[in-house]
């Protein structure tokens, strides 16, 4: 799958068996079923995650779109004091402007 290097702001939620968790991040590249951000620390392989994205006018040329995207984690790696993480995305929905994040 093509991925595009976009850095994008992103709010990522996410859970697992002992913690949850939310950070305001940004991604590092994204595709139509992956996004790849930076977190403080790790989040579990499998872990159910919720990504909220802004694409900006430049990629809809209908001015900025939110987009809610529900996935998993699919790996994470150390780098420098953060954590990269990949997530699958399995689903997204298109938000309303007036729709809190």
């Amino acid at each position: 799958m093509q991925r595009f290097r976009l850095s994008l702001p992103l709010i990522v939620r996410w859970s697992n068996e002992s913690a949850a968790g939310a950070v305001v991040t940004e991604s590092r590249d994204v595709s139509s079923r992956s996004v790849f951000f930076y977190l403080p620390k790790g989040v579990k392989h499998g872990a159910p995650i919720e990504i909220v994205m802004t694409l900006p006018h430049e990629i809809t040329l209908a001015g900025p779109v939110r987009v809610r995207c529900l996935g998993r984690v699919q790996r994470s790696e150390p780098k420098g004091g953060k954590v990269g993480v990949a997530a699958a995305i399995e689903r997204y929905e298109f938000m309303r402007s007036d729709t809190a994040a």
